[in-house]
């Protein structure tokens, strides 16, 4: 692969586009989504390449308030990707402006996709799972565990990822795709990712039936028999029933009023 030597003023470019990486979701919206916030995150670099040329400097504010949106970690190598063509498109004119568009939307789907199975789909719930476990035992680490793990995670890679975006260009990308290896750790993620989901269900959807059946001088609970035959059914049935109303267009808070309300009925008539 190619690789630029970093100088001084590059640096600082890089730097700063990295911290604005974090405010991805400025002004996010339904038309442009992240437009505004890869514009933010280009500035630093737009400003260093243009200087003077007004007009220059018009063409790429205006090519990255082009419609945007990716998952918030591959942004930022986007961003440095793009730097490094604004850069070749300015001094070399080897790139065109449409160009550097046109690779921009060509990894937006790729990009979130997999990122989305690494770290929403399978970090975000492995880092949920540890942290709702500590702080239902009243520790505070599961905040603060969650967050490290999920949170300054994310943004360590961002660090990288707007560096090797610019160091490397297009050839990085490339090099993932072809060997394969992203593929492999997309479909590993997703698998791990629904372990744990099935493993939260199991330990954090609790169904508490207490209805009692009286035959002769016998009682009977009906949860106790259920929970013998398939521990954890119920909690299983109401996650799929939940499931399956959002994807008809039920609204969470509908739900959680709904839930909230059977409930009370249900612990009046000593159900639950």
């Amino acid at each position: 692969m190619d690789k630029k030597v970093l100088t001084p003023e590059e640096k600082k470019i890089l730097k700063s586009m990295f911290l604005r990486s974090h405010l991805v979701f400025t002004s996010f919206n339904m038309v442009k989504m992240e437009a505004n916030g890869f514009t933010i995150t280009m500035a630093p670099a737009i400003e260093s390449i243009y200087k003077d040329d007004m007009e220059g400097k018009r063409e790429a504010y205006l090519r990255h308030q082009n419609f945007f949106n990716t998952h918030a970690v591959p942004f930022s190598f986007i961003a440095g990707l793009a730097y490094a063509m604004e850069k070749e498109h300015k001094e070399k004119n080897s790139i065109d402006g449409q160009t550097i568009e046109s690779i921009k939307a060509a990894l937006m789907g790729p990009t979130a996709g997999m990122f989305d199975s690494l770290f929403f789909n399978c970090l975000r719930i492995i880092a949920a799972g540890i942290g709702i476990g500590l702080c239902a035992e009243g520790s505070i680490l599961g905040t603060l565990i969650f967050i490290l793990l999920y949170g300054v995670t994310q943004s360590i890679v961002k660090y990288f990822f707007v560096n090797w975006g610019y160091i490397y260009g297009t050839s990085f990308i490339d090099m993932v795709f072809s060997s394969g290896l992203m593929g492999a750790l997309t479909k590993a993620a997703s698998v791990l990712g629904l372990i744990m989901v099935g493993a939260m269900t199991a330990q954090m959807v609790s169904v508490p039936l207490n209805w009692t059946l009286n035959v002769g001088q016998t009682s009977v609970v009906i949860g106790d028999v259920l929970n013998s035959i398939f521990p954890g059914l119920l909690g299983v049935v109401l996650l799929f029933t939940l499931v399956r109303l959002i994807k008809k267009g039920a609204r969470p808070t509908q739900l959680i009023l709904g839930i909230f309300v059977f409930a009370l009925v249900g612990a009046f008539f000593r159900i639950f």
